[in-house]
């Protein structure tokens, strides 16, 4: 479907929510059945987007984590007297903070669908394990095992959200998202 069509029947959906609910509010003759039909259609789409978002979400961090920590770290721009490194690492701590807040993203995102909460919930211990890793990166105290944890949980977390029907890709976010943080 073109995108503008897909934009216009997602708007045509809102709106008709919307409508539906205040008019549901404002009479009070009327049965809360009529009611129930905007829930169910806002909770579908609600469920649909939890997908999008987590794969978006995760995609991001699956991008950054293989853009700025695996590939620089195998290419060994991190050891000392390398070319770059001190670039390189703070682009790789930033790396580090930009994919542990977009997998806790994904994490909040995955509890809209069933399905993709319950193939998500085991990760939430490997994703907190990465919280400090982006300070170890930035002052050049990273090796294999912590880049190999960054690894085991977008790996993880691809599998997760591909056995709940949402599948990652890696999406390398910009120098300016990276830096922002979203």
């Amino acid at each position: 479907m073109p995108r503008g069509v897909s934009r216009g029947v997602v708007a045509l959906l809102l709106s008709c929510t919307l409508l539906l609910t205040t008019a549901a509010c404002n009479d009070d003759t009327k049965s809360t059945s009529s009611a129930a039909t905007p829930s169910a259609s806002a909770s579908f789409e609600q469920q649909k987007l939890a997908k999008t978002r987590f794969v978006a979400n995760a995609g991001l961090a699956a991008g950054a984590t293989y853009q700025w920590i695996v590939k620089p770290y195998r290419a060994g721009t991190f050891k000392k007297g390398a070319d770059g490194r001190t670039f390189a690492l703070v682009k790789a701590g930033l790396a580090a903070a930009f994919t542990y807040n977009r997998l806790k993203a994904a994490l909040n995102n995955a509890k809209g669908d069933p399905l993709l909460s319950k193939a998500v919930a085991p990760l939430a211990a490997g994703i907190e394990s990465l919280k400090e890793l982006g300070t170890k990166l930035r002052k050049g105290e990273v090796g294999d095992a912590d880049v190999g944890a960054f690894e085991n949980v977008i790996n993880s977390v691809k599998n997760a959200g591909k056995s709940a029907g949402a599948e990652v890709v890696d999406q390398v976010p910009s120098t300016s998202q990276l830096s922002g943080g979203s």
